[in-house]
């Protein structure tokens, strides 16, 4: 440190740090504190002062021209750059960001396409600001082959510090050195110096990250110097340990530093604060700068006194909640046990490693399933931040509150139920705007399942609750565009390109014309033909016709043309009926089950397609193509079941033929499994027709009267699957229809020859003694 500058060399997010930070700029009253962040943040700063703003939030810059390329920088109240930003507007001395401006940062990545369909990794933005600077390590670099003290050194520098103060982690190295430090004299000239020398033998990295490297620090001294000349007091700066040499000292000419940012690409750049969460600045989230535990860093920083016996009470509450029993004993002892931990362990405070060690060991006594609730609830937890209504919005979030109150969307946490009918324009509105938002992740509704997968679809009940998280699922879709229009569309679009799968690109499909993208048809349906013309099979063809019929249906509804969509079930029923006589060849039990089910929603589906003039041609070739299976004999019993009753429930099959091949499938010369499997296909979807056509139902009943013991046993899995599938009423009218059979029926013997009245007696005796002890 010079005279008139301070370097705070801190670990971003880290609780120490920030109470470091806190008693030097105490100390020093400088005058002005930069801090690492983009420098072209200035017309928000202020707001982070203002007293709707709760931490955790971020820092969003995005490209307006293209949003999916975007950056974030987190904060959390544990945060130093959060607590120095707090410390300035406290005593009014002006706070800059020096870092790098966002608009340079953003004009490196690569613009989306004109749809916006392609973009950053992840398909959102990158948390670029903070996590190139991951606390006190530095950015690993590219995978490069070295002596393994160059790795170590590359990847996480502190290591090496742990290593030569005798710890095996450097993580807790650091929490003791550091974050658990509650006074004691400043930390930040040791840091500096260690850094140094660590810089000193850092290995080399790729040029790009060099220049990058170099650029930001250039930028931060270039900031250094403009806030010396501006003020004539102390300046004090707040950035990652590693670059905290590079500020250090005198600093070199500035025209080598003005040389190096000279013609740097920029681009035109928004920024605005945004709500963040505690598990989005985990490391677990895939967070370049993440802690592993934010819920206990938080703690740390806004618990100074008692912080393990105060954690350890809140770890009590969160497993009372989940209805175990812990005590005002269990607490008292964990407290001992983690603090006899770090003392053992010649730690200056029990960490997260000792109270978590208590807490498995006496409040959870041992099971890791317990210990999880409280990694969950308390060491992450979900701590939601908020910003001001001040604050400037992300464009996606300005337009779907806009529309939200053009057509009288309450925003509430609430829940509320909404019924739509889509002939009126102010409900077709709705919908669109919900199912919009459900194809962003954004899920503010639900829908009712069999209000979009039946066939009346010109009603629509949603369920309604806003919730906190969704600010956040609102962020996580910002990069796919500006308005909600346009988000859904290049996020559907990006689906259907890449999906691995054919139903996936139907469900896109179906999507489109909920949320009315018509623009986004187009594409979508090229992804679909390119799909299905790689797909060769005609199952996964069968399970996509369904979502294509009721696109079609839902685009009449909306008023959106549907010529396309129609053209597209045609072609795919085509190939699946040309496919369909090799498809259900030699099929396993589980595979004829599978068909089965798709041979249902397709046939459903076609029915439904026929109602429109254009759909009735596709009809018929699908009918041509059951016949055709009805008449074969090397077709599973469960498939050729279900044709002849698909083909009767059509009219194609006179009930007269469907009850003959019935019979003649249960009669002598076939298997019992195989019989069995055939009336399962036959009966299987309802049992009305067994309770209205009684000859059928005699047919079945004296099959199954006459069966030997061991096919009884055979079979008896197999009919109750079919009977478990029909309604409690409907197994009520077969009983009862059942008792009301005549002796007629072939096979079966009537009523007084079913019983033997000697062998009888025995078991009515055994039964009146267990019911009234008489023998």
């Amino acid at each position: 440190m010079t005279d008139r500058v301070a370097i705070f060399g801190i670990r971003h997010h880290g609780p120490g740090s920030a109470r470091s930070v806190l008693a030097e700029l105490d100390r020093l009253q400088p005058a002005a504190v930069l801090i690492e962040g983009p420098a072209d943040a200035e017309p928000v700063l202020e707001l982070a002062a203002d007293p709707g703003m709760v931490p955790p939030v971020a820092l969003l810059a995005y490209a307006p021209d293209a949003p999916r390329v975007s950056a974030f920088w987190p904060y959390a109240v544990f945060s130093p750059e959060w607590q120095a930003l707090m410390w300035a507007a406290r005593h009014q001395v002006p706070a800059r960001f020096c870092d790098l401006p966002a608009a340079a940062l953003l004009a490196s990545h690569d613009d989306t396409a004109a749809d916006g369909s392609t973009g950053t990794e992840g398909g959102i933005g990158t948390e670029g600001g903070m996590g190139t600077d991951a606390g006190p390590a530095a950015d690993a670099g590219p995978e490069q082959s070295g002596p393994p003290e160059e790795a170590v050194l590359r990847d996480d520098p502190v290591a090496l510090l742990a290593a030569a103060a005798g710890y095996d982690d450097p993580e807790r190295w650091w929490d003791d050195v550091i974050e658990s430090r509650l006074d004691g004299p400043s930390p930040f000239t040791a840091v500096t110096e260690a850094m140094a020398e660590l810089r000193a033998d850092a290995p080399t990295t790729s040029p790009a990250e060099q220049l990058n490297e170099q650029r930001r620090e250039a930028h931060m001294r270039q900031a250094l110097r403009s806030a010396l000349k501006d003020t004539p007091g102390t300046v004090a700066v707040v950035c990652g340990a590693w670059h905290a040499p590079a500020l250090t000292g005198k600093l070199p000419p500035a025209s080598a530093d003005a040389a190096l940012l000279r013609g740097m690409p920029k681009r035109k750049t928004a920024l605005a604060w945004v709500p963040w969460t505690h598990s989005r600045l985990a490391a677990a989230s895939g967070y370049g700068a993440g802690v592993s535990s934010p819920g206990w860093y938080h703690h740390l920083f806004t618990t100074p006194e008692q912080p393990v016996t105060r954690w350890l009470a809140k770890v009590a509450r969160v497993l009372r909640d989940h209805d175990l029993p812990v005590s005002s004993a269990h607490i008292i002892e964990a407290v001992r046990l983690a603090e006899a931990l770090a003392a053992l362990r010649g730690r200056p405070l029990a960490g997260l490693a000792e109270v978590s060690e208590a807490t498995k060991s006496v409040m959870c006594d041992g099971d890791e399933f317990a210990a999880a609730f409280v990694t969950r609830d308390l060491v992450v937890g979900e701590l939601l931040g908020a910003v001001p209504d001040s604050a400037p919005a992300v464009p996606l979030e300005a337009d779907l509150r806009a529309q939200a109150r053009a057509l009288r969307l309450k925003i509430g946490p609430l829940e509320q139920t909404l019924a739509l009918d889509l002939r009126k324009d102010t409900d077709r509105a709705r919908s669109v705007l919900l199912h919009r938002l459900t194809a962003l992740g954004i899920g503010w509704g639900t829908v009712a399942a069999d209000q979009v997968r039946g066939t009346g679809t010109f009603r629509e009940t949603w369920t309604l609750r806003w919730r906190p998280e969704l600010a956040v699922a609102i962020i996580d879709a910002a990069p796919w565009g500006t308005t909600v229009a346009t988000a859904a569309a290049a996020k559907i679009i990006e689906v259907a390109r890449s999906a691995g799968e054919l139903g996936t690109v139907t469900a896109a499909v179906e999507g489109v014309l909920l949320a009315d993208l018509p623009g986004a048809l187009g594409p979508v349906l090229r992804a679909l033909d390119a799909k299905a013309a790689a797909d060769s099979d005609v199952a996964h063809l069968m399970a996509a016709v369904p979502a294509l019929v009721r696109a079609a249906r839902y685009g009449d509804v909306r008023g959106t043309s549907t010529t396309a969509l129609f053209v597209v079930v045609d072609a795919l029923t085509a190939r699946i009926c040309a496919g369909l006589p090799a498809a259900v060849t030699s099929l396993a039990d589980d595979a004829a089950a599978a068909l089965r089910a798709t041979l249902d929603g397709m046939e459903a589906a076609l029915g439904l397609h026929a109602e429109d003039d254009r759909g009735r041609a596709t009809r018929d070739r699908w009918i041509a193509a059951l016949t055709v299976l009805a008449d074969r004999r090397d077709v599973h019993g469960l498939l050729a079941g279900r044709v002849v009753r698909l083909l009767a429930d059509a009219g194609v099959l006179p009930w007269e033929e469907a009850a003959r091949r019935f019979a003649a499938q249960l009669s002598i010369g076939i298997p019992a499994a195989g019989k069995a499997a055939w009336a399962e296909g036959f009966l299987s979807g309802g049992g009305l027709l067994l309770v209205h056509d009684r000859d059928l139902l005699g047919v079945l009943d004296s099959w199954v009267a006459t069966l030997a013991g061991q096919d009884f046993m055979d079979v008896l899995p197999l009919l109750r699957r079919t009977f478990g599938g029909f309604t409690a009423p409907e197994r009520a009218n077969i009983a009862d229809a059942v008792r009301h059979l005549t002796g007629g029926a072939p096979g079966r013997a009537g009523p007084d020859e079913l019983v033997d009245a000697g062998r009888a007696a025995g078991a009515l005796r055994t039964v009146a003694a267990i019911l009234g002890g008489v023998r």
